[in-house]
């Protein structure tokens, strides 16, 4: 749906960070299974976003990806009362609904990009024709389709600032992680005592800024 070649190679780069990072982290030995089905989520949304910025991505069907991303909302979403831990239900909160917000956005770019079997590959056309709710002819240059509507478009509007503000927010933390060196008490291998102060590292807030910050830059593009 971008129609310019240098910001559709812009959100690529930006968006291929968080894939990789999401595929390692969903492979690596030793991950617990819900840290390997929370990256696999977002290595499987920045792919597709990816796919989103090419013209073969309008091939792709949109039923699976709306089903998938809705679910990985809820996932995200009733996670929260198990992922507090020693923290209060509130932090877990905090750390939680930018993704639901995030897994949430993505289910609804689909849908208003989606019509009638369009991207479901029912009608064999790809994206050659007028999807509803979407003004193929990408009059500012940069998108090759634009939202059709005031609600979606305000719509858009607020889910860019969200992300946006989300990105933001990561970035800064992965700054200040990556100047202050933070260090967090985790037990030590196999449990003993005492434990071990070990770096915590500024590369997953960094890898979810990149992938909030691109997907606002969508958003926009949409308008």
């Amino acid at each position: 749906m971008i129609a310019a070649g240098g910001l559709r190679w812009i959100l690529t780069l930006l968006f291929a960070v968080p894939t990789v990072y999401g595929l390692w982290r969903t492979v690596r030995p030793g991950a617990e299974p819900a840290v390997r089905v929370d990256h696999g989520l977002h290595a499987v949304m920045g792919a597709l976003m990816i796919a989103m910025a090419w013209p073969w991505g309008m091939d792709l069907p949109s039923t699976p990806q709306v089903v998938l991303f809705s679910l990985g909302a809820v996932w995200f979403l009733a996670g929260i009362p198990f992922r507090a831990g020693g923290r209060r239900t509130s932090s877990a909160a905090r750390a939680l609904l930018p993704h639901v917000v995030m897994m949430g956005a993505m289910a609804w770019m689909v849908a208003a990009m989606a019509s009638s079997g369009t991207m479901s590959g029912g009608s064999g056309t790809g994206g050659g024709h007028d999807m509803a709710g979407m003004d193929m002819s990408g009059g500012t240059g940069i998108a090759s389709m634009t939202l059709d509507g005031t609600g979606p478009k305000a719509t858009a509007v607020l889910l860019a600032v969200v992300l946006a503000a989300f990105g933001l927010l990561w970035l800064s933390r992965a700054l200040d992680r990556a100047k202050a060196r933070d260090l967090t008490s985790v037990p030590a291998p196999g449990g003993s005592d005492p434990v071990e102060r070990r770096p915590v590292g500024a590369l997953d807030p960094a890898c979810h800024a990149a992938m909030a910050l691109a997907m606002a830059v969508m958003f926009v593009v949409l308008v």
